[in-house]
């Protein structure tokens, strides 16, 4: 494994550092993207990447490029979380959304798919259960989220046949700083609502963020994550979907299953108690 290199963006905390030391404690040369500059660790080399800095991007290609190693995977990880109702997001919210979670991973597939290709190499997307089943206040991370997999099923369907895997990682409640940090940009984003908006919307927000808080501390930790993700780098027949824990593995399920009118009855239900005390009455 150690003439193989694997790209892994977003790799400076949480998931993506998690994969990038299991990648490199299984041989790999982890060229792991970072928004600063972090020390360098046996098999891990940092490369400084924002995946929506066309500059970035470039270097990283001109880096793989003149490395002998074979490229053997790509992992899309990289991804900000931004939750607010869907009137009361700012377009420029949406944009930048989309740029990092969407537009930014198209970016850098299209520049390391020739090295793939040549290598007949994977590329992993990380997904989210958000990519399945969209609660309120997820219209943007979930928008994002359904599209990537909508991208990666054409992406799937188009270099396959030569040779190159495509995969979905979809993982459902884990331990990491992006979900902390969610909910503090879910409640600055609450603080700059109108006050119409905040009254239809307040109490909503309070109880998705009581929901995803409860949710992440309940999840799985990055290390059990990123060893799901080591098995699809790894497997010698990815599946073209990994979904991580059992509430993604449920809900994914649900999303296919039930009629849209029961998925919301569901999503209510499950919110109705995070709802503050006062409006529950309690």
């Amino acid at each position: 494994m150690t003439e193989k290199l694997v790209v892994v963006t977003g790799a400076s905390t949480g998931m993506g550092a998690a994969t990038a030391h299991e990648l490199a404690s299984q041989g790999f040369h982890v060229l792991a993207g970072v928004r600063r500059d972090v020390p360098r660790s046996p098999g891990i080399e940092p490369v400084i990447l924002d995946i929506t800095d066309a500059d970035h991007v470039a270097a990283l290609a001109e880096r793989v490029a003149a490395d002998p190693r074979p490229l053997h995977a790509l992992i899309n990880n990289a991804g900000i979380q931004v939750n607010a109702p869907v009137e009361a997001l700012p377009m420029a919210e949406w944009r930048r959304v989309f740029e990092v979670n969407l537009f930014g991973h198209i970016a850098v597939t299209q520049v390391l798919l020739p090295a793939l290709l040549r290598s007949r190499g994977r590329v992993l997307n990380i997904s989210s259960i958000g990519g399945k089943l969209a609660m309120p206040t997820y219209g943007a991370y979930a928008g994002a989220k359904f599209a990537l997999e909508a991208v990666s099923d054409a992406l799937r369907r188009e270099v396959e046949p030569l040779g190159v895997h495509v995969i979905v990682i979809e993982p459902g409640g884990v331990r990491t700083e992006m979900a902390t940090r969610g909910v503090a940009t879910a409640n600055h984003l609450a603080a700059r609502m109108t006050p119409e908006q905040d009254e239809r919307y307040g109490d909503l927000v309070q109880a998705i963020n009581t929901l995803m808080s409860t949710g992440t501390a309940s999840g799985l930790t990055a290390e059990a994550a990123a060893r799901t993700i080591a098995k699809a780098v790894t497997a010698r027949r990815p599946r073209t979907r990994y979904p991580i824990g059992r509430d993604a593995a449920l809900l994914t399920r649900l999303a296919r299953l039930l009629p849209d009118r029961t998925l919301d009855r569901v999503s209510a239900a499950n919110l109705r108690r995070h709802y503050p005390k006062a409006l529950l009455g309690g």
